[in-house]
């Protein structure tokens, strides 16, 4: 069982305080008007990053060959043969869309096609249900995806058995996924992502991974160009179900020199490993259920972790961010320290672009909150097209929204109005309900009314 738990990165920006829409001419009466439609992404065009066929094949052999526990897979499992998929339960609206999207996207971009069918025996079975039928089986999970059952109701009757032990595998026949129907557009469609992905290859997450999904990060949400290579490299003719690691590691250098021939030039020395003890503490820091001390202690732990084994990459950046999200809820200078310091770890690589845009959100609604709106404008203007690229809707909603108050605060109203309009179809697809989309606002707009401290 592969389960993604949701890290929340965009979480509320500042207490949530009243609002008097009438003194402010610059900002939309939400609860007064009806929302505009929600906003839907073209398809993703490929990022461009390239890939050293050296790193992707040491990444390929841990992310399909462990799983996050660090336990060892015996052999190479994937599907042989055509590939079926089937819809079940109550679909959220959005979803058949968003699966037309991905489904073009695995053809084209990994050269695997996936067939829709009705078929109670298809490959795999995408079973829609309630986010708290899947809290009542796994309390912790956003979604997941198990092998050799059709449906949440077969997965709980199997938990625990042989049957849907991914270890015992030798190929794979039949998974089910298991996503919620009453989560926002962007949760469902990040699930299927990630869900998909994961019965068709990995098994396994790497927080060394600056540009992929199979990093519990949760930084990507869609599928990434390096992603989509893991994926064509999985289904290569010359590999097959049942393969040992080393028959694998020897006939990957060919396969890679085949799909990514951008990558032949070896890529410099690195610090691959990752200790358990750092993926616990992230975590516990991040993750939902601890106390605020727990949450405060394994913090500090993971950047204890990260300082000492001398990173310098995305993982070092990602454990100061995790710090300063614990911080600001007791000392907001400290927080913005570590949000600084992180934003400059992530912008030392091209691929760490993202990172930085999460960091911005901090960043500018700080200097927001402080009567710095120049400031909070230069942080996050930047930022925009690299969330609308990544096409997530929500951190794009949220630097919108932020630079709207900027531009606000400047007197520029009609500007401001326009980009925050623009703003509520995308909160639409990001943030879901009308409430939630309501309460985002009101939760930036606030940022913007605060007295600045003497």
């Amino acid at each position: 069982m592969k389960r993604r738990v949701a890290f929340v990165l965009l979480m509320a920006l500042s207490a949530c305080a009243p609002v008097s829409q009438g003194d402010v001419p610059s900002r939309t009466a939400i609860a007064e008007t009806t929302l505009p439609p929600m906003k839907s992404f073209a398809a993703r065009a490929p990022q461009n990053y390239r890939t050293p066929n050296n790193h992707l094949a040491e990444d390929f052999i841990e992310l399909l060959f462990e799983m996050e526990s660090g336990r060892q897979l015996p052999v190479l499992t994937r599907f042989e043969g055509p590939i079926t998929l089937r819809l079940t339960g109550r679909p959220a609206p959005t979803l058949n869309v968003d699966l037309r999207g991905l489904l073009n996207r695995l053809r084209t971009e990994a050269g695997i096609t996936i067939t829709p069918t009705q078929d109670k025996n298809a490959s795999i079975t995408i079973d829609s249900v309630s986010r708290s039928a899947i809290q009542r089986v796994l309390p912790q999970a956003a979604c997941f995806v198990a092998p050799n059952v059709s449906s949440l109701s077969e997965f709980r009757s199997a938990r625990r058995t042989p049957k849907t032990n991914w270890a015992g595998l030798k190929t794979r026949s039949k998974l089910a996924i298991i996503l919620p129907n009453d989560a926002s557009p962007q949760e469902v469609r990040d699930c299927l992502h990630e869900e998909l992905a994961q019965a068709l290859g990995p098994l396994n997450d790497l927080y060394r991974l600056p540009n992929s999904v199979f990093n519990d990060d949760n930084v990507h949400t869609v599928l990434t160009n390096f992603d989509m290579l893991v994926l064509r490299a999985t289904y290569a003719p010359e590999l097959a179900s049942g393969m040992s690691r080393e028959m694998v590691a020897a006939r990957l250098p060919a396969v890679l020199a085949r799909i990514n021939p951008r990558g032949k030039a070896p890529g410099p020395a690195r610090n691959t490993y990752t200790p358990q003890a750092f993926i616990s503490a992230i975590q516990t820091a991040l993750g939902p259920g601890a106390s605020y001390a727990s949450r405060r202690t394994a913090a500090d732990e993971a950047l204890r972790i990260a300082t000492r084994s001398g990173w310098t990459d995305n993982r070092r950046g990602f454990a100061h961010y995790a710090r300063g999200r614990v911080l600001q809820a007791t000392n907001s200078a400290a927080a913005q320290q570590e949000f600084r310091t992180a934003d400059r770890f992530y912008a030392r690589s091209a691929q760490t672009r993202l990172h930085r845009a999460f960091v911005a959100t901090q960043l500018g609604a700080y200097a927001l909150s402080i009567g710095e709106t120049t400031k909070a404008r230069n942080i996050v203007t930047p930022h925009i097209e690299r969330a609308r690229i990544a096409q997530n809707a929500a951190l794009l909603a949220t630097l919108q929204l932020l630079r709207a108050e900027t531009l606000s605060a400047e007197g520029r109203f009609t500007q401001a109005n326009a980009l925050r309009l623009d703003s509520l179809g995308w909160a639409r697809y990001g943030f879901g309900a009308d409430w939630a989309v309501e309460t985002k606002v009101k939760e930036i707009s606030a940022l913007a009314e605060r007295t600045p401290p003497v």
